[in-house]
Parts: C-alpha cells; structure tokens; sequence
C-alpha cells in the first residue's frame, strides 16, 4: 500500500513539475515578445 501510494505521489509531482516548466517558459515568451515589441516602437 505505502509503495502504491509513494508511486502516485511521484508520478504526480513530476505532472506538476512538468507542467510548471511550461508555463514559466511560457511566460518567458510572452516577456520577450513585449520586450520586442516596445523596441521596435522606440
């Protein structure tokens, strides 16, 4: 039981840890677009 449980803990960490690297590269982008964005209008 303890082994079943320690396994969906795992699994679900690296979920969540995966999907937390998306969405900081995401934001990442979105950074670099405005950042290009307000250079070009300068």
């Amino acid at each position: 039981m303890a082994k079943k449980f320690l396994l969906a803990l795992g699994i679900t960490t690296m979920a969540l840890t995966a999907t937390a690297c998306n969405t900081v590269r995401g934001a990442g982008e979105d950074l670099e677009s405005a950042a290009d964005t307000v250079d070009n209008e300068i």
